[in-house]
């Protein structure tokens, strides 16, 4: 794991800001909280995968199955 996922994180995070102020100002302020759960979701899938990954990096290390 390295600092990639970090920068990851914090682009998704710019990008749902940037598209959400913009369709505020559009008066598209549904639209505008769609794109924040969107960005919200993927933001949780890429931390599930890490998680994931940490919990197959534990059973390799303890020998569990």
């Amino acid at each position: 794991m390295d600092v990639s996922i970090i920068f990851q994180i914090a682009a998704v995070g710019l990008i749902t800001a940037i598209i959400n102020q913009l369709l505020k100002k559009s008066d598209k302020d549904e639209i505008a909280t769609l794109v924040t759960l969107a960005g919200l979701v993927i933001v949780l899938i890429m931390i599930i995968n890490m998680i994931g990954q940490l919990f197959d990096t534990l059973k390799t290390v303890f020998g569990m199955f």
